[in-house]
Order: structure tokens, then sequence, then C-alpha cells
């Protein structure tokens, strides 16, 4: 399956996820160069963020999936989620 049969979501993770790529790529050119360790830092700290950005997406895909599904019942779906938060985050 190629990313323009993907749904929409799934499309935006990819994108999110290639974001975050590019942020490490830049992490390694800046080392590489010998930039300062606290320009580094700061580079750090935004591919962190975007990655658990993308990261809470996911975990919100699943609580959906959890909730929308017809075969669990409240008990099972609250069960499900606290599950995923717990084993996840």
């Amino acid at each position: 399956m190629d990313k323009q049969t993907l749904p929409a979501p799934q499309q935006a993770m990819l994108k999110r996820l290639a974001r975050v790529e590019g942020q490490i790529r830049g992490l390694q050119a800046m080392i590489l160069r010998g930039d300062q360790c606290e320009s580094i830092a700061q580079q750090f700290s935004a591919a962190r963020k975007a990655l658990d950005k993308a990261y809470q997406e996911l975990l919100a895909c699943l609580l959906e999936e959890a909730v929308v599904d017809p075969t669990l019942d409240n008990a099972e779906t609250l069960a499900r989620v606290r599950k995923i938060f717990t084993k996840y985050t």
C-alpha cells in the first residue's frame, strides 16, 4: 500500500514522522559541524516534542478504536483504555 491510498490519519502520521526524521538528520548535521551545545539541545527538545506529539496522536487512534469497537461493552472498553495508557505511557 502506498501513501496515497492510506487513510488521512495515517498519511498525517507519516508526514509528522518525516518531519521528525528531518529534525534528527538536522541534529546529526549540527553535531558534525560542531555547533554549540545549547543550539543542539534546543533542536533535541524540538525533535522530542514532535515525536511525543506523534505518539499522542497514535494513542488517540488506539483510544478511538477501543471506544468505537461495537463488540466491546463499557466495562471492556474502559479496561482496554486503561491497559493502553498503562502499557504505552
